[in-house]
């Protein structure tokens, strides 16, 4: 299948909307930042994953070839203060909240990556990347640390739109004074602490952040660059910038041909939502109370590069428009069993292409919905003709599945049951015979169960 759509995205590189053109004919490459896996990951970690779940079932639906990866970052201070805390090693802490994780990607029915890799099964890979860069001369050691000079990047800080002398300093560990520019960042630190630490070249100790994620880039896709680098927006400076720098140094390319980045998701009084500020919602908590869907049409109510705002208005919205959906898709599913049970489903494929036409500029989301809005009331309508027509009922319920896929939508569609028949069977006859006080309870449980 070749690819039938052009597709337009935010570069933030280039700071404007551009037409998607990839590196090889075909075939698609991302890779998105994923979490560090020292506790429970909130609202606000999710967003990124489910906006670039929907980019990933678009560029499949279009007809691109994809290889999506994201890592686990299994290797920090915060993962070694907290196994410290709580009595455990390090891999026994990380293991348990890669699980927890992996469960909430299975509650938000997010289609499978082509890799998770771990920080901590790429050491060797990593120490002979920082090798590499010391012989180039975009690396020194100040005793056995090793940092980046950022000044030898002639475009650094171009990804991020940051002055260099507006560099903030800092590293993995501490401040180091004996550092040549404040602005330099830590590739390896040396260490005697109480945590997990690795051989290397410089001697025992951890990666710099910024590095892991190159070298796990280069690595699983076993290529210079990808397409597309994304992540939140809080990333782009200094993490995206600091990856970028190192993949100039290292072999010339940018590692991206592409950057695309999410925005955040805000609490009250629109300041950002992050555990160091204590005004998370944990995600397994929200699906516990919610779902998938009420996540996922939640983070649809605003544009991905804006900041969405946590509410109770905005969840009571996706409440309602998940019961709706669900409501729509049950009724017409039950619809075909009882009156079609040979049923074929089919698709409106000028709905279709208009949908896949809004996720196509730069995931107009909102727009797609407007097209969903009036596919569902399309089916209402139908659902009120006692009985439907096959080959429009077949249609619009085909191709609301196909809108749902599309958004990562995922709703039981129950069997009708022997009981199920009975009860339409009286509720049929009660009419026939005009019994409506009958009818009218019929119909009420009828409609509680979707069946009508």
């Amino acid at each position: 299948m070749s690819v039938t759509k052009k597709i337009k995205i935010f570069d933030t590189a280039a700071g404007k909307v551009v037409d998607l053109v990839v590196q090889k004919k075909d075939e698609f490459s991302m890779y998105y930042c994923g979490p560090t896996v020292y506790n429970y990951v909130h609202l606000g970690n999710m967003r990124p994953v489910v906006v670039f779940d929907v980019f990933s079932r678009l560029l499949k639906e279009v007809g691109y070839s994809i290889k999506v990866v994201s890592n686990y970052t299994d290797i920090d201070d915060k993962i070694i203060n907290e196994a410290l805390k709580e009595g455990k090693t390090e891999k026994e802490l990380t293991d348990f909240y890669i699980k927890a994780y992996e469960d909430c990607l299975d509650e938000l029915n997010l289609m499978p990556l082509f890799d998770h890799p771990r920080v901590s099964n790429w050491m060797t890979r990593i120490g002979d990347f920082i090798k590499v860069l010391m012989n180039k001369g975009f690396a020194y050691q100040v005793g056995g640390d090793v940092y980046f000079r950022v000044g030898n990047v002639a475009d650094y800080g171009s990804l991020s739109k940051t002055v260099l002398e507006n560099n903030q300093a800092g590293s993995r560990i501490d401040v180091n004074t004996n550092k040549e520019n404040p602005g330099d960042f830590a590739l390896w630190k040396v260490t005697d602490d109480q945590g997990i630490k690795f051989d290397s070249p410089f001697g025992k100790g951890r990666p710099g952040w910024h590095t892991e994620c190159v070298v796990m880039i280069k690595s699983v896709f076993n290529q210079p660059m990808v397409d597309v680098h994304g992540g939140g927006f809080d990333l782009k400076f200094p993490h995206h910038e600091n990856e970028r720098a190192q993949s100039i140094a290292y072999d010339g390319t940018p590692l991206a041909k592409y950057w695309m980045h999410v925005g955040f998701l805000t609490a009250a009084g629109g300041v950002k939502m992050s555990k160091s500020l204590g005004n998370v919602v944990l995600a397994k908590d929200f699906l516990a109370k919610y779902s998938g869907n009420v996540m996922r049409l939640f983070f649809y109510q605003s544009h991905y590069r804006a900041p969405i705002a946590f509410s109770e208005e905005a969840i009571q919205k996706a409440l309602n428009d998940e019961a709706k959906y669900r409501s729509t898709i049950q009724k017409l599913n039950y619809r075909l069993q009882r009156y079609y049970p040979n049923f074929q489903t089919t698709l409106d494929d000028d709905i279709v292409n208009k949908f896949v036409d809004c996720l196509s500029d730069d995931l107009n989301i909102a727009n797609a919905i407007t097209v969903l809005e009036g596919e569902i009331k399309g089916a209402l309508s139908l659902l009120r003709r006692p009985i439907p027509d096959e080959a429009q009922l077949s249609k619009v319920f085909g191709t609301l599945l196909k809108l749902y896929d599309l958004l990562g939508l995922k709703f039981d569609l129950p069997k009708l049951t022997d009981e199920d028949l009975e009860l339409l069977k009286k509720y049929d006859k009660a009419r026939e015979q005009k019994d409506f006080a009958t009818s009218d309870i019929l119909r009420k449980e009828l409609m509680d169960k979707n069946l009508l």
